[in-house]
C-alpha cells in the first residue's frame, strides 16, 4: 500500500535545484551531537554535525550501471513514489536503488526530507542511506540493500509452500521496529516523528531483524512549550491516528496510535485496511474491537497461519500493549520507552534476566487484570 493523504491526494511539487527542507531552519542532532542548520543542495553531500559522516552523491549513469539498466528482473518493490531496484556498486555492494517517477506521489520536498533525514540520524533499526542522485530531473535514493523485503511481504498472502512468521519472529520484528521510533523519539533532539509507521515501511534483513524505512514523511516534533505540530494529513489509510486525521495536529502519540496498528497485524495476520474482505471486516481496528475487549474472544483474533502455537500469556500481554497503544485518547497512550520495556520483556518471558539484568515493565503492571492470565 503506497503513501497518500488520508483524506486527498497530495499536491505536486514544482521541481527546484534548491530546497529548503520542512523545518530545516531549526536544528536537528542526535544526543551528543552538536545541531546545525542543513539544507540540500544539488550536487553536495549532507553531514552530521559531529561525524561529518555523509550521504555519497551518484551519478545517474553508475545507479543505471548497478542496476543494469533498471531492468525489471531486478524489480523488488513499487510504489506511489516509484520502483525500487536491486543493485551492485562497484565495490560488489548490494543495494536498493528507489527512483522516483516524475508522476509519483512523493515530491522532491520529501525527497530532500528523507535524504537530511537518513543522513543525520543512525541506528541499527532504522536503514542505512548509502547516497542519492540529483542528476538533471531524476531523483533516486540508495539503500543498504535489505534481503527479506518488507514485513508485509511475509505478513500478507502467504502462499502455501512459504514458512510463515513465526510468533517469536513476530515479536522480535515488533521489539526491532519499536527501538527504532524510541530512537527518533528519546534521542533525536529535536524528536522526530515518524509519520508512516505501518507494515509496508518494516525491512527485513536476512535474520528478520527489522529496520524502519521511507522517512520522506517524517517531522521534527514539537519543542518547548509546544504540545503538537499543526501539519497537513499525511500517512497512510488505515494506520493514521484519528486525532490527527481529523485535526492536523501531530504528536509523538501519532507514531504510537499506528504502531499499535502494526501489532494488530502482528498478531491477526491482516491488512489494516483490506477491501477484498466481506463488509465489517475490512477495516481492522473495527474488526479487531469485540475481540480485544473480551479476553475470551482474544484466540478468534489470531493468525490462523500461527496455528496455535503462541504461549496463552504471551497472546494476552501482546493484545494488551495494542489496545493501550489503540486508545482514542493520545494521552493515555504509552511512551515508546515503555512500550520497548513491555515488549523486551514479553519475548524473554523464558529468562529472568537479560543482559544479566532483571526486565521491569511499569507498562504491563498497569495491564488490567482481564488481560492477565
Amino acid at each position: 500500500m503506497g503513501c497518500f493523504s488520508c483524506f486527498a491526494p497530495r499536491r505536486s511539487k514544482r521541481d527546484v535545484s534548491r530546497v529548503q527542507v520542512d523545518n530545516a531552519s531549526r536544528s536537528i542532532h542526535t544526543q551528543g551531537h552538536g545541531g546545525k542548520n542543513v539544507s540540500e543542495e544539488k550536487g553536495k553531500s549532507v553531514r552530521t554535525g559531529k561525524s561529518n559522516a555523509a550521504a555519497a552523491s551518484f551519478g545517474f549513469r553508475e545507479l543505471a550501471l548497478a542496476t543494469q539498466g533498471f531492468k525489471e528482473v531486478n524489480l523488488i518493490g513499487e510504489g506511489g513514489f516509484g520502483k525500487v531496484f536491486k543493485g551492485r556498486l562497484p565495490t560488489g555492494e548490494l543495494v536498493a536503488v528507489k527512483q522516483l517517477s516524475h508522476d509519483g506521489q512523493q515530491g522532491f520536498q520529501e525527497f530532500v526530507t528523507e535524504v537530511l533525514m537518513l543522513s543525520l540520524l543512525h541506528h541499527s533499526n532504522l536503514v542505512k542511506l548509502i547516497g542519492y542522485c540529483t542528476d538533471g530531473d531524476q531523483r533516486l535514493l540508495v539503500y543498504e540493500y535489505m534481503p527479506m523485503g518488507s514485513l508485509e511481504d511475509h505478513l500478507f498472502e502467504v502462499p502455501p509452500d512459504k514458512e510463515p512468521l513465526s510468533w517469536s519472529t513476530r515479536m522480535k520484528i515488533a521489539v526491532g521496529a519499536a527501538r527504532g521510533i524510541e530512537y527518533l523519539h528519546c534521542k533525536a533532539d529535536p524528536p522526530v516523528i515518524y509519520r508512516d509507521v505501518k507494515s509496508g515501511n518494516i525491512l527485513l534483513d536476512s535474520d528478520f531483524s527489522p529496520k524502519l524505512s521511507d522517512f520522506g514523511l517524517a517531522k521534527l516534533g514539537p519543542v518547548g512549550d509546544n504540545t503538537h505540530v499543526s501539519t497537513r494529513v499525511m500517512g497512510t489509510y488505515g494506520y493514521c491516528a484519528p486525532e490527527y486525521a481529523m485535526s492536523g495536529k501531530l504528536t509523538l502519540k501519532s507514531d504510537i496510535y499506528s504502531f499499535g496498528v502494526v501489532l494488530l497485524e502482528l498478531i491477526t495476520g491482516r491488512r489494516a485496511i483490506d477491501t477484498s474482505r466481506k463488509p465489517g471486516e475490512q477495516n481492522l481496528i473495527t474488526w479487531s474491537r469485540p475481540y480485544i475487549s473480551d479476553r475470551r474472544k482474544f484466540v478468534h483474533m489470531v493468525d490462523p497461519l500461527l496455528q496455535g502455537r503462541i504461549p496463552p500469556r504471551s497472546l494476552q500481554q501482546a493484545i494488551a500493549i495494542t489496545a493501550m497503544c489503540l486508545q482514542e485518547q493520545p494521552k493515555v497512550r504509552p511512551l515508546i520507552s515503555d512500550i520497548v520495556v513491555a515488549l523486551e520483556y514479553l519475548v524473554s518471558q523464558s529468562s529472568p534476566e537479560v543482559n544479566g539484568h532483571a526486565i521491569h515493565s511499569p507498562l504491563l503492571r498497569s495491564i488490567p487484570e482481564m488481560h492477565r492470565s
